[in-house]
């Protein structure tokens, strides 16, 4: 730990030194550069509850509303690691919600945080492990939708000390999946420690996409003859625009909306497509779609809704390349067809149900990926593998209990109080 906390306090100077470049670049303000230090004002006693990001805080939204039933009088302060994460939770409208950006994991700025807000309770979705976080939070601490993957336990096991003691810090902890749940037991989480296997993205509810551009671009795009590539990351993007140019031979009408888990690579791929000589349009600088774009560069955060309900085909990305698949709950629940690569470990046990039974199309590669799409063309295949993956991620990942659960520990940990 204390190796742990010379290393962060090295680096501060450096991660300050970017964090001041983005608010005089104008991506962040002075205020969010308060709020990730530590500032920001509060309302002492409320529950915290931490999320990376969009994903992260989507899943996490039928939880806050069932704690919000659950305990008419609880306060709550959501925090976020990203701008457009915070501003999704401010979206909700919330009355007794509120959205900061999270502390830097340094124990001043989370002891100018706990000054402020004096949290409850923290919860902690996912995999935002930060070990000051978790060490020094007085109050109890939960965590949600835990996931460790056979790489993470490994480098985690290099660190025994520093895992225990992080570990140890969990009232609760409820794994994604079985092996998550091992892996956190090997690494010295109690066994009495560990809850029900599930995830809230089973229970994920999508906004509702904006009309005015649901119409003006569903006017261009039908919803047929069009595929979105979905959180694609570097090394991804090649194959799916290979595909589509070959698929594209035999159906002139199909229409590719192309939107990265990182919207700030738009430039690279806008180069890319330049390249291939493919018409497309930006959305990050306010271009819009036409009869001739063949692809629409959605290069944003916080409108994946709207992507999914234009497009009757979705590839999943963080598939072709090592980052463990993205969900498959977001395009079902939007009734879009899901096809995605061979490294879905992140969602597996989902994956694998939809692929056994016709929910989902896995292809290796870019060949495969052009025959799911020829094989996807009509409306009548589209629309019946998403019925098929709606009725099976209905039946494997209902999330009501596992809320049920976790809101009867977090009544149970603030009575203790």
């Amino acid at each position: 730990m204390l190796t742990y906390r010379i290393l962060l306090s090295l680096a501060f100077p450096f991660v300050l030194a970017r964090l001041c470049w983005r608010v005089l670049r104008g991506r962040e303000t002075v205020a969010d550069l308060g709020e990730r230090l530590g500032g920001g004002g509060g309302r002492p006693g409320a529950v915290w509850l931490h999320g990376a990001s969009n994903g992260e805080l989507t899943s996490a939204r039928p939880l806050v509303l069932a704690l919000m039933e659950a305990l008419p009088d609880m306060q709550m302060v959501v925090t976020a690691n990203t701008v457009t994460g915070r501003d999704l939770v401010r979206g909700w409208g919330l009355p007794r919600v509120e959205a900061r950006l999270a502390p830097l994991d340094l124990r001043w700025a989370l002891s100018r945080f706990r000054r402020a807000w004096a949290p409850s309770l923290l919860i902690v979705m996912e995999n935002e492990l930060w070990p000051n976080r978790i060490v020094t939070e007085t109050a109890p601490v939960i965590c949600v939708g835990a996931r460790m993957s056979a790489r993470s336990h490994r480098r985690w096991s290099r660190f025994p000390a520093l895992a225990a003691r992080l570990l140890g810090g969990f009232r609760r902890l409820w794994p994604q999946d079985a092996a998550s749940g091992r892996h956190f037991a090997a690494l010295g989480l109690p066994e009495d420690r560990l809850g029900a296997i599930g995830t809230l993205k089973s229970a994920v509810e999508l906004a509702d996409p904006d009309p005015g551009l649901l119409l003006r671009y569903g006017a261009v795009y039908r919803r047929t003859d069009t595929v979105l590539a979905a959180s694609t990351h570097e090394g991804e993007e090649d194959i799916v625009l290979a595909a589509f140019l070959a698929v594209l031979r035999s159906r002139p009408g199909l229409r590719l909306i192309l939107a990265p888990r990182h919207p700030k690579r738009g430039a690279e791929l806008a180069q890319m497509l330049r390249q291939m000589e493919l018409r497309f349009a930006r959305r990050s600088v306010g271009e819009e779609p036409d009869e001739t774009t063949a692809v629409y560069l959605a290069d944003t955060l916080g409108e994946m809704p709207l992507w999914y309900s234009l497009a009757g085909v979705t590839f999943v990305g963080g598939s072709f390349v090592a980052r463990g698949g993205h969900t498959p709950f977001e395009p079902a629940a939007a009734g879009s067809a899901i096809v995605h690569g061979p490294d879905v470990s992140n969602f597996e046990g989902p994956y694998a149900a939809l692929d056994r039974t016709g929910g989902a199309m896995a292809v290796l590669d870019g060949g495969e990926l052009t025959s799911a799409l020829l094989r996807l063309s009509t409306a009548e295949a589209q629309e019946a593998q998403a019925a098929r993956a709606r009725e099976i991620l209905d039946e494997i990942g209902s999330s009501g209990a596992l809320i049920a659960e976790i809101t009867d520990e977090v009544r149970r940990l603030l009575g203790e109080r």
